[in-house]
C-alpha cells in the first residue's frame, strides 16, 4: 500500500535533467528509472536561451536539475586554457537555466561544487570548524573555482534555484575514472589532507527528495565530517587490494605537477543532516555504499 502511494507520487513528477553525458545526469536517469519518475534528458545548449524554452515547453517539467557544466578533462587545469568555454557553460549557460526556469515558475536543482573554500584561520585543518553555506568562498586558485563561485553568488537571487555543493564525488563504482577513489589509487604520489567529500550512492536519492519537497537556497551537499587521502587508500587496502601501496608527497611538491591549484576544506553538512537525519558519516558511509558491496579481502 505504501508502495503504491509512493508510485503514485512519482508519476505526478516529470524532471528535465541537464548533463545525460556527464557523471552526476548519467546516475539521476537511473535513479528516476529505478524510482518510477518520468524524466527527459533536455535537448538545448544551456548557453542557448531559446532551446531551454523550447525544451521546458516540449517537456511541461515539474522540476529542473542540472548537471551540466565544464569540469575540465582529465581535471580543472583543463580549464586554464579553456576559459571563455569554462565561462560559457559555468556561469552564462547557469544563469539561462535558472532564469528561464524562474520566468515558468520551476524549481532548479543544480548540482554545484565545495571546491570553492580552502582551510584558513577561521576554518583550521583538524578543528572539525567546518564552511558553511552562508560563508563567503574564499578559494580562487583555479579558474574553475572562480566561475563555480561567482554563479554561485548571482543564483543566491533567485529563489527558485536549490544549490547543491558536491564535492570530491565518489560512488560504489570503482571503474569509473571521475571517481575520487579511482582517481587517487592510480596517481603515482598522493597527499594526504582531510577533506568533506560526496558518495553518491547516498547524497543523489537524497537530492530527488529534496527536489519533491521543494527545497531552495543552498546546500552543503557532502557527508558529515572529513576523511584523508591515507585513511581512504587504507580502507582501499584493507578492503579490496592487500597488495595496494602508495606514497605521500607535500602540497608543494604537488603545485609542481599541477597547473592550477586544488581546494582542500571541510563543510559543515549540518543544514543537511537536519533536514536528513539518516544522512552518515563520510566514513560510515564509505564504508556502506563503496568498500563492503566491493570487498575482496575477507573480513577476520
Amino acid at each position: 500500500m505504501v508502495a503504491s502511494a509512493e508510485n503514485g507520487v512519482n508519476n505526478k513528477l516529470k524532471f528535465l535533467v541537464y548533463g545525460r553525458t556527464g557523471w552526476i545526469g548519467g546516475e539521476i536517469g537511473r535513479l528516476c528509472e529505478a524510482q518510477g519518475i518520468p524524466h527527459v534528458y533536455g535537448k538545448g545548449r544551456l548557453e542557448n536561451r531559446s532551446q531551454l524554452v523550447e525544451d521546458i515547453e516540449a517537456v511541461h517539467p515539474t522540476h529542473v536539475f542540472n548537471a551540466a557544466g565544464v569540469t575540465g578533462r582529465p581535471n580543472v587545469d583543463w580549464c586554464e586554457s579553456h576559459k571563455v568555454d569554462t565561462i560559457r557553460t559555468n556561469v552564462v549557460g547557469t544563469l539561462n537555466l535558472a532564469d528561464v526556469c524562474r520566468e515558468k515558475e520551476l524549481l532548479l536543482i543544480n548540482y554545484a561544487t565545495g571546491c570553492i573554500f580552502e582551510y584558513d584561520g577561521g576554518h583550521p585543518l583538524g578543528s572539525g570548524i567546518g564552511f558553511k553555506e552562508e560563508d563567503t568562498p574564499n578559494f580562487d586558485g583555479s579558474f574553475y573555482s572562480k566561475t563555480k563561485a561567482m554563479v554561485e553568488d548571482l543564483l543566491k537571487n533567485f529563489e527558485n534555484v536549490c544549490t547543491l555543493r558536491v564535492r570530491m564525488p565518489i560512488s560504489g563504482d570503482l571503474s569509473n575514472p571521475r571517481n575520487f577513489i579511482t582517481k587517487i589509487a592510480r596517481y603515482d604520489k598522493v597527499v594526504n589532507i582531510p577533506n568533506s567529500m560526496t558518495i553518491l550512492d547516498e547524497l543523489l536519492p537524497i537530492s530527488i527528495e529534496m527536489a519533491k519537497r521543494n527545497l531552495t537556497g543552498i546546500w552543503n551537499f557532502t557527508n558529515p565530517g572529513v576523511v584523508s587521502h591515507n585513511e581512504i587508500l587504507e580502507m582501499y587496502r584493507n578492503y579490496i587490494d592487500p597488495t595496494y601501496t602508495w606514497r605521500n608527497f607535500t602540497l608543494e611538491e604537488q603545485a609542481k605537477v599541477i597547473v592550477a591549484a586544488r581546494s582542500n576544506n571541510e563543510m559543515d553538512a549540518s543544514k543537511l543532516k537536519k533536514e536528513f537525519p539518516e544522512l552518515l558519516s563520510i566514513k560510515e558511509s564509505l564504508i556502506k555504499y563503496v568498500f563492503e558491496p566491493n570487498q575482496r579481502v575477507p573480513r577476520a
